[in-house]
């Protein structure tokens, strides 16, 4: 029996076991699937009927064909055929179809969602977390209905954004 890597199942050599270079292949191949993964596409269900080697893809939810039983797999085309690997929580791939990247959360494939406590440019913080509710102007011994206006508008859009509470 052969035994696997922990977080991939990845295979591994044993002393004085026969064909070594098979098994260091597979794990090169696998390797060559998690490396830097971009896909072509996300959510297929039905392998594409001409792929080129070294294109991946996350099989769908629903496979059929020579990806059945393999549901969020990555799904990579190589010389040897089909070589799939099984997402874990926290792997991130590129999805070149749509331009954003994907993320499992552990349960499926999260797709143009980043999550994080602050957002910084050039080191300096931008975004933060959410903030109370800022309620619309009223009141004052002068009203400016112009700036009363724009200040509304501009409450609205942070509210929009989910940068204030509402």
């Amino acid at each position: 029996m052969t035994e696997l890597s922990d977080r991939f199942a990845l295979p591994l050599l044993s002393a004085g076991q026969a064909q070594k270079e098979l098994y260091h292949n597979e794990a090169l191949a696998a390797l060559d699937l998690l490396v830097h993964t971009a896909v072509e596409e996300h959510g297929l269900d039905t392998p594409p009927s001409a792929p080129a080697a070294g294109q991946c893809w996350i099989v769908g939810p629903s496979p059929t064909g020579a990806w059945t039983g393999h549901v969020g797999a990555l799904a990579g085309w190589t010389g040897g055929g089909w070589r799939f690997v099984a997402p874990r929580a926290g792997m991130v791939v590129w999805d070149a179809g749509s331009g954003y990247p994907l993320h499992h959360d552990g349960s499926g494939w999260v797709d143009g969602t980043l999550v994080a406590s602050s957002l910084k440019i050039g080191g300096v913080q931008v975004v933060g977390s959410q903030q109370t509710a800022i309620p619309d102007p009223t009141g004052g011994g002068v009203v400016d209905g112009e700036a009363r206006t724009a200040i509304g508008l501009i409450l609205d859009v942070l509210r929009m954004h989910g940068l204030i509470d509402t």
